[in-house]
């Protein structure tokens, strides 16, 4: 990322303004409960400060994440640009709660397979603050949901840039789609359970599949017996599925159920109760449109922000 220039009125308030945010810095570590190292100011950016902490946290951040060391003025512009971002959004009212940003936190664990605690010490145990992380975290937030929502019009991809775009790279996009209606089954095993368990509800699930020939006997049969669920119909097109269960409904017929599964919730059927032929879409006009989306958004991301960079008062050293 390269540094956008920046235009000082004059050198003497610049030094009133970097003199005056290290006074405020100072203030705010003077007050704090927890003792921090001491912090000088590296810039101001709409008359909030950048400190040495916040680069060299964030510089931890950048490694941890990429396991690649950052230039210090990359960090420095990843920092300006956040607040730049966050000063924007909330010129058009998107400000996340503290709560908001605890939800996106605790989503991040999730998805890592950690609680919010686990992930907090570890970042902890690699110098880094959990602050460091939310901060990023906020400032991706408004930043997106601000694009999207003042440039939604010109992000959108129509059907006939989809279709150009595939014959321009020589790929059909008219290959056969369905719109399957589905039932989820589940035969519960507790966690735990003995691998002779399994292998017992398995053998369950098997035998019920050679007799179960329409969705309405699955629901008759599985709504009555113990320790089993299915689930609400649920429609569902072939764009929206994975590669290898789409092949797997295809070959299923209309009415039976899928080869059973083992989860983490116990054996997982799946009642196969329609599949029509759609236009609506397939799975190589999704992936592109998706592209092509990325695409326009990277672009008047990249845009938009170098627009209101120039328009900020950023002063560094």
């Amino acid at each position: 990322m390269t540094m956008t220039t920046i235009k000082l009125l004059s050198r003497r308030p610049w030094t009133r303004s970097l003199a005056a945010g290290s006074a405020v810095a100072l203030v705010m570590l003077a007050g704090s409960a927890s003792p921090l190292p001491a912090q000088s100011v590296a810039c101001m950016v709409g008359g909030e400060p950048i400190t040495s902490l916040d680069i060299e946290q964030r510089t931890k951040l950048i490694f941890l994440t990429t396991r690649k060391p950052a230039p210090k003025q990359e960090v420095i512009d990843e920092l300006i640009n956040e607040k730049v971002k966050i000063k924007e959004a909330k010129r058009f009212g998107v400000d996340p709660t503290a709560s908001d940003i605890d939800q996106a936190y605790s989503g991040m664990s999730q998805r890592m397979r950690l609680t919010p605690d686990q992930l907090t010490k570890s970042l902890e145990s690699q110098g880094v603050r959990p602050e460091t992380l939310k901060a990023r975290l906020r400032a991706d937030m408004v930043w997106g949901s601000l694009v999207r929502g003042r440039f939604k019009e010109s992000l959108q991809v129509g059907e006939k840039d989809v279709d150009a775009a595939a014959q321009q790279g020589g790929e059909a996009t008219q290959t056969e789609a369905f719109e399957y209606k589905l039932q989820p089954i589940v035969l519960i095993v507790p966690r735990g359970s003995a691998q002779s368990a399994i292998d017992l509800r398995r053998k369950e699930a098997e035998s019920l599949r050679e007799r179960v020939q329409t969705c309405e006997q699955a629901n008759s049969y599985f709504k009555s017996m113990q320790n089993a669920a299915i689930r609400d119909t649920v429609t569902k097109t072939s764009a929206d599925i994975p590669g290898p269960l789409r092949e797997l409904l295809n070959k299923t017929p209309i009415g039976h159920l899928t080869p059973p599964e083992i989860t983490k919730q116990g054996v997982e059927m799946v009642a196969l109760c329609e599949r029509k032929p759609t236009k609506v879409d397939t799975p190589k006009k999704r992936e592109i449109r998706e592209k092509m989306y990325a695409q326009k958004y990277e672009a008047k991301s990249k845009a938009y922000l170098a627009d209101i960079r120039k328009a900020a008062m950023i002063e560094c050293r």
